[in-house]
């Protein structure tokens, strides 16, 4: 292989470095980003650019991280210049699809697990490759990949969810107990001495120990700081006391909101110093071996003992890097999807749960629930009543559309004890996961707040085992892949380099159509939430337009499945399917704001009450009927039954007909506020009910002639059953419709 297909593979590391900062940045982002979202610390045009500062500053910091991908994983001296190139443009190709795969599912993962494993993966599959080729040259794998340095990385990642967790919990119960829920009086009280302690512990992690990466500061200037740490950090103490004592005392501000804002800053800054290296590190370390092979004489041969050599990063490079990831955290949808998984599961209340129960969280709830009641019968009463009035949250006065996920104090919590873990990681050069400090703390300190309460706490645990296990999945897929794309290349040369680019072009593209696909579930989700109520009027017309909106939704599914049934589409059967969860969703927010009204209701309105109630039944009974048929068809298609009869798709032809104009009519009503001739919906419903009585008449006949077997009678009476009951809901729904609009005319009763 000449020269010049390194140049080209040089030109694609750089340009992969682009899209892997993008990627990166999108997955990333959740780590500094939750806190001040969650808690609503500040307008978000505001948190975000606090943020990008954060990153630019942060940046200039990392250049120790540097070397971890020139010698932390391997050992250098023992790969040459092509070898090395190989690995890197594997290792390169491997993150991109992976954090795409993860930012696509919005699940936060950890860049520096997948850039650690990817670069262990490839490195292992060139050096088995070279072990294999070299019989005789008496090295072992182990010579090769710089086991200590590999295992002391990885062990610093796990041992870091435990750290944090504890961290979390522990530094957030001590907030508690200070501060309590109620905080606003206490924090006139400590709250000038608490920042102070937040705003030292933030300056000693992220300049006193952070100062040995930095670029731009040379070893006289990091000498000074080291020498005069603790002169430092009690002028930072004192100043910002003062500070926070003023705003209290004179201008009566909330301290918190600043110190998450500083906090947010710290933390961005701590992300960019350890982070960065995931992804430019390895197309810099390219970069450098290439620029080293072409200065020798044998630029194929000689190995790269350079590499293993300290070298000082460019701060323009940094700072290049760092606009993109400021950009891309300004334009990326993705990183929106991955935020709010982590906020769901942190927020305070109960709400609408991302993720099911499974038989593990259960078990785990269960567990903590018995280890908690035998823990509390060996403290004294009068200790546990203390401390339970000040860490038991309190409702909240806030509405439910301007209120954060979690409150102040906890946010700020959140921002320093991950700031402080992440930025002592870096200090110590330790490429510690920011998406695994952050997310721990965050789980640590919602569980200390009793945000995982009896009516969320399964669905919360189950989201944080998925989470979990993402991070592992993610260093198995990446070491497997890294390995497999590095053979790839070192064998396929150019063609196996297309190849791979082609199919990571493929994949990027059906994540990004998947992830609109979401998106647009997501936002025909959202408009069934409230909007501030003002007066009653305002929120049954809501209610109805979004009953409106739900009816309209599960006729164009009816509509689907039927076709899909009759033609045995299981494709389309399968796409209805996923789509149940959706509906689903939609029912039980309205249910849930139907809750909110009710709240907003006077005793009196006792029919207004009722009718409420009545809708809940009917929502219920329509998303039951909706699904089991969906279910029913797909199981039945998917297990290779026998079609339904020419006469039995007749029959049900005829019931789909009457069972969507239903639908139709009732949707129309609903949504254009609209009276509509009762009796002809009622004469329409009493037709479909004959219908059904005489089809299934026929069916009996077909049973007793053997033409229709058991599992097709099955599927048509249960089609056919559940179609009468949903028209019949929509009826009632008519009913209540008009009740509640008062409209006095004789064709409203149905």
């Amino acid at each position: 292989m000449n020269i010049e297909f390194y140049y080209i593979i040089i030109g694609l590391l750089v340009l992969f470095a682009i899209f892997d900062l993008v990627v990166g940045v999108t997955n990333d982002a959740v780590n500094f980003l939750n806190s001040s979202i969650g808690s609503k610390a500040a307008p978000f045009l505001t948190i975000m650019i606090i943020a990008s500062l954060g990153i630019l500053a942060g940046v200039t910091f990392s250049g120790g991280m540097m070397e971890v991908a020139r010698k932390g994983i391997f050992h250098p001296e023992f790969f040459t210049m092509p070898e090395l190139l190989t690995i890197f443009l594997a290792v390169m190709i491997t993150d991109i699809l992976l954090l795409d795969l993860f930012n696509t599912h919005g699940l936060p993962t950890s860049t520096t697990v997948s850039i650690v494993f990817e670069l262990l993966g490839a490195a292992v599959g060139l050096s088995v490759i070279k072990i294999m080729g070299a019989s005789n040259s008496g090295l072992g794998l182990w010579d090769y990949i710089n086991t200590a340095k590999a295992l002391a990385i990885i062990g610093g990642i796990l041992l870091s969810i435990v750290i944090a967790f504890f961290s979390g919990a522990l530094m957030q119960f001590i907030s508690r107990l200070i501060f309590t829920f109620d905080y606003k009086e206490r924090l006139n009280k400590y709250g000038a001495a608490w920042g102070g302690v937040a705003m030292t512990a933030i300056a000693f992690f992220i300049l006193v120990k952070g100062a040995k990466g930095a670029t731009f500061m040379d070893a006289q200037a990091i000498g000074w700081i080291n020498d005069n740490s603790l002169i430092i950090m009690a002028g930072i103490f004192t100043i910002s006391a003062i500070i926070f004592q003023i705003m209290l005392s004179v201008f009566k501000m909330n301290i918190l909101k600043p110190i998450v804002l500083v906090g947010t800053f710290a933390l961005a800054m701590a992300f960019a110093a350890n982070d960065l290296v995931n992804f430019i590190g390895v197309p810099l370390a390219g970069l450098n071996s290439f620029q080293n092979a072409l200065a020798s004489a044998d630029p194929f041969n000689i190995t790269m003992d350079a590499l293993g050599k300290k070298v000082q990063s460019q701060t323009g490079i940094m700072l290049f890097a760092g606009a993109i990831m400021v950009i891309t955290l300004w334009l990326s949808k993705k990183a929106r999807t991955v935020t709010e998984t982590e906020i769901s599961l942190g927020q305070q209340d109960e709400g609408m749960e991302r993720f099911e129960s499974v038989w593990l969280s259960r078990r785990i709830v269960n567990l903590f629930d018995s280890l908690f009641h035998s823990v509390k019968g060996l403290v004294p009463e009068h200790l546990r009543e203390s401390i339970a009035a000040r860490v038991t949250p309190v409702s909240a006065s806030t509405h439910e559309a301007e209120k954060p996920s979690f409150d102040l104090i906890r946010a700020s919590v959140n921002l320093m004890v991950a700031s402080a873990v992440v930025s002592f990681a870096t200090s110590l050069k330790l490429p510690l996961s920011t998406t695994y400090v952050t997310f721990m703390v965050a789980m640590g300190s919602s569980f200390s707040d009793q945000a995982w309460g009896r009516e969320s706490a399964v669905y919360r645990v189950t989201g944080v085992l998925t989470v979990i296990g993402g991070w592992f999945m993610t260093a198995f897929i990446a070491f497997v892949v890294g390995f497999i794309f590095a053979n790839i290349i070192y064998y396929f040369s150019a063609f196996g380099v297309a190849g791979l680019i082609i199919f990571a072009g493929i994949m990027i593209w059906r994540n990004k159509k998947k992830h609109e696909g979401k998106q647009k579930d997501k936002e025909e989700i959202t408009i069934f939430h409230l909007k501030k109520v003002d007066n009653f009027t305002e929120s049954v017309t809501d209610t109805f337009d979004h009953l409106a909106y739900l009816l309209k939704g599960i006729r164009e599914s009816f509509d689907v499945t039927f076709d899909a049934l009759f033609e045995e589409d299981l494709d389309k059967l399968r796409q209805e399917r996923t789509r149940v969860k959706h509906f689903q969703n939609g029912t039980n927010i309205i249910i849930a704001n139907i809750f909110k009204v009710l709240r907003l209701l006077q005793k009196e309105e006792n029919q207004v009450s009722f009718n409420y109630y009545q809708i809940i039944r009917r929502l219920q009974k329509l998303s039951d009927g909706h699904r089991d048929t969906v279910i029913r068809s797909t199981m039945h298609v998917a297990n290779r039954h026998k079609g339904l009869l020419d006469v039995q798709i007749e029959e049900l032809q005829e019931i789909k007909k009457v069972i969507l104009y239903i639908f139709l009519r009732v949707e129309t009503a609903l949504s254009k506020k609209e009276i509509v001739d009762c009796h002809d919906i009622g004469e329409q419903f009493h037709y479909l009910r004959e219908l059904v009585d005489d089809f299934n008449a026929n069916q009996i006949e077909r049973i007793r002639d053997d033409s229709s077997k058991t599992r097709l009678s099955i599927l048509f009476y249960a089609i056919s059953g559940n179609c009468v009951m949903m028209a019949k809901q929509n009826v009632k729904l008519l009913e209540i419709f008009n009740e509640a609009f008062r409209l006095d005319d004789p064709k409203t009763s149905c």
